[in-house]
């Protein structure tokens, strides 16, 4: 049997596991059963990226939400009826807390009566069998896998199975939610899943479809990572008119929606995990005009608040174009700031629209040279120590100088970082010492002694070879005199007497 726990852990961010942690502690706090459920399972098991942390109690979690607040969570959405919260986290890190329950309906077709349930009960009342999967968070069975309805072997066939003959009926919606999950997946409906599906078209269910149901599959859709599979998945089964009418005529803005995706790619590859739901939306809707587009939110059930802030988004980003490429923002230091604090679905969407090509250079230079060279600053505040300055204001300060400089392009190999931080801070270079010759003393070796001498004997025989060539040069300029003339003079006298 796999060992959940340890499967899950591996793969939570640093900031999920904290968040896990802190929803357990609140739960066994207050007295709660808490599982971690739904897509949340179905993506550890599947291989998927954990987008988002969904948690059932078997209690009222609002308790539970109040005291996350005051860690620093925001509440995005709250169904008191349902007691289903969604939640933004500390950390960024998305997700939900919902009771469990069991939804009753006294013939097919009709409003479910809410009862609170266990999870078991609340794991059947689900919509596909790879949604009722649970991992316990409880000390005394914690990393236990619930899988009631043998959601984990449709899972392994690569199936989209359906609880219930009535769940189509039931619940309309599921008929976009069958294909959402099957086109993520690259899964297939269940053979009788899919009979069921077809009856429920042939029966015209899709037209019964509220549009605060087809408005939270839109919303659902904007979050995926492959959003025009899905879309496209809708228009061949012919059901994006039960999403907006005006969608189906108009069509989805395929090219908008590529561009983004592979703008969320650049930003995983650079070490982001960005939520680009509003822009993505906006792609999706970019065909219509601007009064289409409200009418559309508001049908979808998007509230007043909601529909200004996507209304607003591209006004937004251009105008933080507009600050990025002015005088203010010259300085490279001063981009990195500004880009540091700007919104991350406000620099896709530049990245993915903008024509601006100053914008974009910044942009680009932020993610693929600013912000690895200041993932690179502790070596630089090493550096620094090293030198001996002492950690404090000052050592802060001048390892940011050093950062603003490296920005321009200097200070990239370690000499030249040294000189700007000696400058910076003060230290000087310690003086250079001075090499003494070596003088041979009494504590001289054998060996040196013998090197000496031999050194000698080679001078003298060198100087003996030199003086004897000199003296046989100089024979060779003055041969040898003559034998005296008067010898012959000295015959002829003789001759007369």
């Amino acid at each position: 049997m796999p060992d959940y726990m340890f499967l899950l852990e591996s793969r939570l961010s640093p900031e999920q596991r904290a968040v896990m942690m802190r929803v357990q502690e609140l739960a066994a706090a207050m007295g709660f059963n808490l599982y971690l459920t739904g897509g949340t399972v179905r993506d550890l098991i599947t291989g998927a990226s954990l987008r988002d942390l969904d948690f059932t109690v078997e209690g009222n979690p609002s308790k539970m939400a109040r005291e996350l607040e005051k860690g620093g969570a925001k509440i995005l959405d709250e169904d008191e009826k349902l007691r289903h919260i969604e939640v933004l986290f500390a950390g960024d890190v998305e997700g939900s807390i919902s009771a469990a329950r069991d939804d009753h309906y006294v013939r097919p077709g009709t409003r479910p009566e809410i009862r609170w349930s266990t999870i078991m009960e609340d794991l059947r009342r689900r919509d596909f069998s790879l949604n009722s999967i649970a991992i316990s968070l409880n000390p005394a069975s914690r990393g236990l896998l619930l899988d009631p309805t043998n959601g984990l072997s449709d899972i392994e066939r690569g199936e989209v199975r359906a609880l219930t003959i009535h769940g189509f009926t039931n619940q309309p919606v599921r008929l976009l939610r069958l294909l959402r999950f099957s086109a993520r997946m690259g899964f297939k409906p269940e053979s009788r899943t899919q009979e069921w599906f077809d009856l429920a078209i042939e029966r015209d269910l899709h037209h019964t479809i509220t549009p605060e149901d087809a408005g939270a599959e839109l919303r659902a859709v904007a979050r995926e990572e492959r959003p025009a599979v899905v879309l496209k998945a809708w228009e061949q089964a012919h059901l994006m008119e039960a999403v907006n009418a005006n969608l189906a005529k108009r069509h989805p803005d395929y090219e908008a929606i590529n561009r983004l995706m592979k703008t969320r790619e650049d930003l995983f590859t650079a070490g982001f995990r960005p939520r680009l739901a509003t822009p993505m939306l906006l792609a999706i809707l970019g065909k219509m005009k601007d009064r289409e587009l409200n009418q559309a939110l508001s049908k979808a059930g998007y509230r007043s608040a909601e529909i200004d802030r996507v209304e607003g988004f591209v006004e937004e980003a251009e105008s933080a174009q507009k600050e990025l490429v002015g005088k203010k923002l010259n300085a490279p230091i001063d981009a990195y700031k500004y880009l540091e604090q700007l919104p991350l679905d406000q620099t896709a969407y530049l990245l993915a629209e903008s024509r601006n090509s100053a914008a974009l250079s910044k942009i680009k230079a932020y993610l693929n040279k600013w912000r690895p060279m200041r993932i690179g600053l502790p070596t630089v505040a090493n550096e620094l120590a090293a030198l001996g300055m002492e950690r404090g204001p000052k050592f802060d300060s001048i390892v940011e100088q050093v950062f603003a400089i490296q920005l321009t392009g200097r200070g990239k190999t370690p000499e030249e970082r040294e000189k700007i931080l000696r400058k910076l801070s003060g230290i000087k270079e310690p003086p250079k010492k001075k090499e003494t010759p070596k003088k041979a003393g009494k504590g001289a070796s054998k060996a040196e002694a013998a090197e000496a001498i031999a050194g000698a004997n080679a001078a003298k025989a060198g100087a003996a070879a030199k003086a004897a060539h000199g003296k046989d040069r100089g024979a060779a300029k003055h041969p040898p005199a003559k034998p005296a003339a008067h010898a012959k003079t000295g015959g002829k006298k003789s001759a007369r007497k």
